[in-house]
C-alpha cells in the first residue's frame, strides 16, 4: 500500500490554462483545491470561488479601535486623572482630542492590516507539502499549478492523476505530506 499524500499537483504553462482547469476542477465537483502562480490573477479567484476577504473588517475594527483609545485616554488625563481649569474653558475640549485620535486611527489601522494579513494568510509558514514537488520552486517565476487536496471528498489517488492530465498540464505529481 502507498503511503497517504497530500494530493495531487498539475503544472501549466499559462494563466489561462490555470484558470480554466480550476473551473473545469470546480464543475467537476473538486472542492479543496488551490492554485500556486508567480502573480495574481483575478479570474483564478472567481473560479476557485474563493471566499471574501476578512482584512478590510479587521483593519475597520483596528482604525475604530485606534481612534476610541486616542480619544479616551487623553479624555482620562484631562477630566478624570489631572485636570485643570483655564480660564473657564471646559474640561472636555473635544476638537483638540482629534489630531491625537486620528494618528492613533491610522497607526491601529495599520498595524492591524499588518498583522491580520499575517494571520488571514496563515504566516509565517515555513513549511507546505507542496515545497515537496521540484518542480514547484518553478511557482514564483513561471510557471501555474493547481493542486487538489487527498481531503477532498472527491479525491481518488488515480481518478483524479487522470483528471489534471485530461486538462493538458505539462506535468503531474503527487504531493507527499
Amino acid at each position: 500500500m502507498r503511503p497517504p499524500i497530500y494530493g495531487v499537483m498539475a503544472e501549466f504553462d499559462n494563466p489561462t490554462s490555470l484558470v480554466n482547469a480550476a473551473r473545469e476542477a470546480r464543475a467537476r465537483g473538486y472542492r479543496k483545491l488551490d492554485a500556486y502562480s508567480p502573480f495574481p490573477i483575478e479570474a483564478l479567484t472567481e473560479a476557485l470561488h474563493l471566499p471574501k476577504s476578512k482584512l478590510p473588517l479587521i483593519v475597520l475594527i483596528g482604525g475604530i479601535l485606534g481612534g476610541l483609545t486616542g480619544y479616551l485616554m487623553q479624555y482620562y488625563v484631562t477630566v478624570i486623572y489631572f485636570p485643570i481649569n483655564i480660564a473657564g474653558r471646559p474640561l472636555d475640549s473635544w476638537p483638540m482630542y482629534i489630531v491625537i485620535a486620528f494618528e492613533l486611527t491610522i497607526l491601529f489601522a495599520a498595524l492591524s492590516a499588518v498583522f491580520g494579513l499575517l494571520a488571514v494568510c496563515g504566516l509565517p509558514m515555513p513549511y507546505h507539502p507542496t515545497f515537496n514537488v521540484p518542480r514547484f520552486a518553478l511557482a514564483s517565476r513561471n510557471r501555474f499549478f493547481l493542486c487538489i487536496e487527498a481531503a477532498d471528498p472527491l479525491f481518488d489517488r488515480k481518478a483524479t492523476e487522470e483528471f489534471l492530465e485530461s486538462l493538458d498540464a505539462r506535468e503531474v505529481s503527487e504531493v507527499a505530506h
